[in-house]
């Protein structure tokens, strides 16, 4: 069986303004989520010299749940990617001056910070979100499906289809780019 600790496997989609978000809500309840959740997130990403070369960005995360660092590999296409998550205290609250001087010592290159209000459907081997995320300049309503129990990369993506067929994404078209890379169109320039 392969490691897969560190990847992330997922289907991201891009939906507009009219998505029937109150269908898509009655569809996964129907299906029996251990539990639900609504909440609103902050991220600060970051390209450093060395993500840059190794193509790869620093994501900050600090909200009523979670507070982490964590790399995510920018890759051709985000179905299957590294994804490497650190834990930090919670206790001591954001430490965003401290995630700043810490990774300014890595070159930074660049940096923004993305908005999202989410909803999270948790079952026992998929998680699905819906959000809203934003920027200064855009904004951008997605649903991702990830795969959380993962014993093998083709194991999760039949877990990511069973719930995409449950919801009608089965013929959708994906996003195969990164948030950052849709939110933030010059992260592509730093990345050239």
């Amino acid at each position: 069986m392969p490691d897969l600790r560190f990847t992330e496997i997922e289907h991201k989609y891009v939906v507009d303004a009219q998505f029937d978000l109150p269908r898509f809500r009655e569809v996964l309840v129907s299906l029996s989520p251990t539990r639900t959740g609504a909440i609103r997130v902050r991220d600060r990403y970051y390209l450093t010299e060395s993500g840059r070369a190794r193509r790869f960005v620093i994501r900050h995360r600090y909200d009523a749940e979670i507070h982490q660092l964590t790399i995510k590999a920018l890759e051709d296409d985000t179905e299957t990617r590294r994804e490497i998550n650190l834990g930090l205290s919670r206790h001591d609250g954001s430490q965003e001056a401290a995630v700043d001087a810490f990774l300014d010592h890595m070159g930074v290159v660049w940096r923004d910070t993305v908005q999202k209000d989410l909803e999270v459907w948790y079952f026992p081997d998929c998680e699905v979100v819906y959000y809203a995320a934003s920027t200064d300049a855009r904004e951008v309503r997605c649903v991702e499906f990830e795969a959380t129990h993962k014993d093998s990369p083709a194991g999760a993506l039949e877990v990511i289809e069973r719930f995409e067929r449950a919801t009608g994404f089965e013929r959708a078209v994906r996003s195969r780019v990164s948030l950052p890379q849709i939110l933030f169109p010059e992260l592509r320039d730093h990345l050239r």
